[in-house]
C-alpha cells in the first residue's frame, strides 16, 4: 500500500482532471504519482437478432486515427452503469438493448488513471432508430458478421484496447453459456 502524504488538482477539465500526489512508497522513500480521475465507462458489445455485431467508427484526435469501436461512453454523475450502456447504445448507434448482461468490469490503464470501464453485452432488434450522438461526436455505425470482427482484429484494423477486451469478455461469457 502507499500512503498518501499531499494532493494537488494540477488541471480540472470537462471529462477529467489531473492530480499530482505525493506519497510514501515505504521504507521512508516519498514518490509522485500524477493520477488523471475519471468518472467511468461503459463498453458495449451489441449483437443484432440478425447476428451481426453493432461497432462505430470515431476519429479520434489523441492517436490521429479512425478508430473502429465498440460503442462506448462516460458515466454521468451518480448514473448507473447499466442505464449508461442503455443510453450510450442508443445515442451512438440508435438500437434499444433487449437484454443487456454485465460482463465483467476492466481498468485501461490502472498506472495512471482511475477509469473504469463496465463491460455489457447487449441485444438488440434488427431495426436502429434515431442516433442522438454528442455535440462534438461524429460517429458512422458498422455492422460486422463474427468471422468480420475476428479478421479485423487478425488484420490489425480492430486494435481499440476497450473494444478488444470487450470481445475476450464476450467470447469467453458466450464459451460458458
Amino acid at each position: 500500500m502507499e500512503e498518501t502524504l499531499d494532493s494537488r488538482i494540477a488541471f480540472a477539465g470537462r471529462a477529467l482532471t489531473l492530480e499530482v500526489l505525493s506519497i510514501d512508497i515505504g521504507n521512508g522513500r516519498v514518490s509522485q504519482r500524477e493520477i488523471i480521475r475519471h468518472p467511468g465507462a461503459v463498453v458495449v458489445i451489441a449483437e443484432r437478432t440478425d447476428g451481426k455485431f453493432v461497432f462505430v467508427q470515431q476519429y479520434r484526435k489523441a492517436i490521429e486515427a479512425l478508430l473502429l469501436e465498440a460503442v462506448a461512453g462516460t458515466l454521468e454523475q451518480g448514473e448507473d452503469p447499466e442505464n449508461c450502456a442503455r443510453r450510450e447504445l442508443q445515442e451512438e448507434s440508435g438500437y434499444v438493448a433487449g437484454s443487456l448482461i454485465s460482463l465483467g468490469t476492466i481498468t485501461p490503464a490502472p498506472g495512471y488513471s482511475s477509469e473504469r470501464l463496465y463491460v455489457y453485452y447487449a441485444r438488440t432488434n434488427l431495426q436502429a432508430g434515431d442516433m442522438n450522438p454528442d455535440d462534438d461526436e461524429r460517429i458512422e455505425v458498422v455492422h460486422l458478421t463474427r468471422e468480420a470482427v475476428e479478421h479485423a482484429i487478425d488484420q490489425g484494423a480492430l486494435w481499440d484496447a476497450k473494444t478488444l477486451a470487450a470481445w475476450l469478455l464476450f467470447l469467453r461469457y458466450e464459451g460458458k453459456g
